[in-house]
């Protein structure tokens, strides 16, 4: 009984990532101990730092909001075969268009404000996805060049607006007016900033994870992701598939924007985001592709970076050996195929040795 189900891919992924995890913690407690200090002291207190009250676990789920929409949204790409590595730009253009929204529309209740709000996220993000979509159906332009090229533009692009036409008069800063009241995501956590896009990453997953599992679209993607010579040769309309899945994933991107815009900042500010486009790529590889291991992957990496603040003050570890642990995990996982290739190619040359024959 058990057996069979720890060979499951499922559980195989799972199990590969978090070996992934623990050998890139156990090599960040490696660096810890040559910089001199005890390193169960410093997890302790990167522990502490995340989930030791109730403001620090708060903080720590507020940061896994923006994480694993964007990381949900990569995933989606990253198993139609596409390379989104535009989460960063997709997350800007729908937090600026959200951040719009509200402010041209202050007359709304709630109810109706931050659906709208919402809903301009996500088609700006979908729009500036659809971007490096259109481009590879039409000329196959690789859009992992034209995605990173576009959050560049995205970036200086907002970067004008709060600092030109949408730049709050009464501020040297470069960022909009504060948005109306009913354009605030409710608390949820009290005493704390933890908003309701908790709720709407948990819907989100749950939601891809069943589409990618159980519906017609969700086999397109996977067979496409594996091979489009395959799905081509089925009658399968492969661009298109790959256009879509571009759109969805900046769709969830810019709905990751909305969230920090109206949950977080309360307006649109020049630096929203401290790069959650870009660690939303090593959360979906940490994750699996897999939009539930995402959430897992997302929650992980927010109680990393959240508790990290913690431990350079309490034993003065710097907080950027977090984030060589986070590129330790990305290094891990992609090692593992070169690690597997390396085994096969070791194995095929033992059995071709034994079936020489012996002179």
């Amino acid at each position: 009984m058990i057996a069979p189900f720890l060979r499951r891919p499922a559980v195989t992924d799972a199990a590969r990532s978090l070996a992934a995890f623990v050998l890139a913690l156990a090599i960040g407690a490696v660096i810890i101990a040559l910089m001199g200090v005890d390193p169960l002291r410093a997890y302790a207190a990167l522990l502490d730092g995340a989930v030791g009250n109730r403001n620090s676990l708060g903080e720590t789920l507020l940061r896994s909001i923006p994480l694993g929409l964007a990381g949900v949204g990569v995933s989606i790409a990253f198993r139609a075969g596409a390379f989104n590595v535009g989460a960063e730009g997709q997350l800007f253009v729908g937090a600026m268009a959200s951040a719009w929204v509200g402010l041209s529309l202050p007359g709304l209740p709630p109810v109706l404000l931050l659906p709208i709000m919402g809903l301009a996220a996500m088609l700006a993000g979908a729009a500036w996805a659809g971007i490096a979509g259109a481009l590879k159906a039409a000329v196959n332009a690789n859009e992992m060049i034209n995605t990173i090229m576009l959050n560049y533009v995205a970036i200086l692009l907002v970067s004008w607006l709060v600092h030109g036409p949408l730049k709050d008069p009464g501020s040297p800063l470069g960022q909009t007016a504060r948005l109306p009241r009913a354009g605030y995501l409710p608390v949820i956590l009290p005493g704390t900033r933890l908003h309701a896009g908790l709720i709407l990453l948990a819907v989100v997953a749950v939601v891809a994870a069943l589409a990618l599992a159980r519906t017609a679209w969700g086999f397109r993607i996977r067979v496409v992701g594996t091979s489009a010579l395959v799905a081509r040769a089925s009658g399968m309309r492969v661009n298109r598939v790959t256009v879509g899945a571009l759109a969805l994933s900046g769709m969830l991107a810019g709905l990751a924007g909305f969230c920090e815009a109206s949950g977080v900042q309360h307006r649109m500010i020049e630096a929203i985001s401290p790069g959650y486009g870009y660690t939303a790529i090593v959360v979906a590889l940490l994750g699996q592709t897999s939009p539930l291991g995402v959430l897992v992957a997302a929650v992980l990496f927010a109680a990393l970076q959240i508790g990290a603040s913690t431990m350079e003050s309490a034993v003065h570890v710097p907080s950027s050996v977090i984030t060589v642990i986070q590129y330790l995990v990305v290094l891990l996982l992609i090692g593992r195929g070169a690690v597997d290739l390396v085994r096969s190619r070791l194995v095929r040359v033992g059995l071709r040795r034994r079936s020489e024959p012996r002179i």
